[in-house]
C-alpha cells in the first residue's frame, strides 16, 4: 500500500505557504480562526474566523499577525478582509462569562462558535496555539498561527479591531479607567484607575488583580464577581456589537444563557500579570 504524498510548504510562499500547501491536497476551503482580549482584565473576549479566496484575490498586501500593525494599518487590512474574504463571522464573549465558564473554556468555544458561524463549510480548519474539538473538519492548532497562515493573519484582525471599536465604546460608558487607550489589559495607567475607582460591571472579576481592587482579596483566579456588580449586559449594551455585519460576514454575542458548572482553567494565572 502506498503511502500518501507529503505536503510540502514552500517557504518562499510566506504567509500564504501553509494555505496554499493545503489547498494542492485538495482542501480548497481553508478557515482561520483566532482571538482578541485573552490577556485583558476588562472587556470581552472575540474570536474570528475568516475564511479567504484561493489564489491572488485571497492576497492582502498588508495582512500580518494584528499586534505587528499599525491601528491604521488593522483598519485597512480589516477593510480588506471584509471586502476579500469568501466568508469571515466575529463572535463576542461578555466579561460576565469569562467569569462565569473561566477564560480557556470561553476562548475554545468562542471559536468553536466563530467557525460554526461561517457561511461555508471548511474543508481544513487552522487555530492559533490551541486545539479545537467539536469541528466538523480536519484541524491543526499552529503556534503562532496569526504569523503563519493567512486565514489565521485575517481572523486576528477581525478580532483585534473588533474589539478595539468595543473598548473604544466602554470608554465613553465606563469613563475614567482609559479603556480607550489599553483596551482593559493590565498596563500601570489602568492598575492605578482601577485602584482609585474600583473595578467597573466590564472587569473581569476571575482576575486577581480585579478581585483584590474589589475588596475581596487576593483570591485565586476562580474568585466570583460580587454580588452588587451588574451579572449580565443590559440588552441595550450590548447593541454596538451588532453594527458591523456585512453581507459575507456575521458578528455575534454569546448569550451565556445555558448554566454550567465552574471549570478549572489553568491559563488564567498565567495571564492576570500580563502587561501589554
Amino acid at each position: 500500500m502506498l503511502a500518501p504524498p507529503r505536503t510540502v510548504v514552500r517557504r518562499e510562499g510566506g504567509l500564504y505557504a501553509l494555505e496554499r500547501a493545503l489547498q494542492r491536497r485538495g482542501f480548497r476551503l481553508v478557515a482561520g480562526a483566532d482571538e482578541a482580549g485573552r490577556g485583558a482584565c476588562a472587556g470581552p473576549l472575540v474570536a474570528a474566523a475568516a475564511i479567504l479566496p484561493e489564489g491572488r484575490r485571497g492576497e492582502i498586501e498588508e495582512l500580518a499577525d494584528s499586534k505587528l500593525l499599525t491601528p491604521a494599518a488593522r483598519e485597512r487590512v480589516y477593510d480588506e478582509v471584509v471586502a476579500r474574504a469568501l466568508t469571515w463571522s466575529v463572535v463576542v464573549i461578555p466579561a460576565t462569562e469569562v467569569d462565569a465558564r473561566g477564560l480557556h473554556v470561553c476562548n475554545l468555544a468562542a471559536m468553536r462558535r466563530a467557525l460554526a458561524s461561517l457561511a461555508a463549510r471548511p474543508e481544513y480548519v487552522l487555530t492559533d496555539g490551541f486545539p479545537v474539538d467539536g469541528l466538523d473538519a480536519p484541524g491543526l492548532a499552529v503556534w503562532k498561527g496569526d504569523r503563519v497562515a493567512a486565514c489565521v493573519a485575517a481572523a486576528s484582525v477581525l478580532a483585534k479591531v473588533t474589539r478595539d471599536r468595543l473598548m473604544v465604546d466602554l470608554d465613553t460608558r465606563f469613563p475614567g479607567y482609559g479603556f480607550a487607550v489599553h483596551k482593559g489589559y493590565i498596563t500601570d495607567e489602568h492598575s492605578t484607575a482601577l485602584a482609585r475607582l474600583g473595578p467597573c460591571a466590564e472587569h473581569r472579576f476571575s482576575y486577581v488583580n480585579v478581585a483584590a481592587a474589589s475588596g475581596r482579596g487576593n483570591r485565586p483566579p476562580r474568585a466570583r464577581r460580587p454580588r452588587d456588580a451588574a451579572p449580565r449586559p443590559a440588552p441595550d449594551a450590548v447593541e454596538p456589537m451588532m453594527l458591523w455585519p456585512v453581507a459575507e460576514g456575521t458578528v455575534g454575542v454569546a448569550s451565556g444563557d445555558q448554566p454550567r458548572p465552574p471549570v478549572p482553567v489553568g491559563e488564567d494565572e498565567a495571564m492576570e500579570g500580563e502587561k501589554r
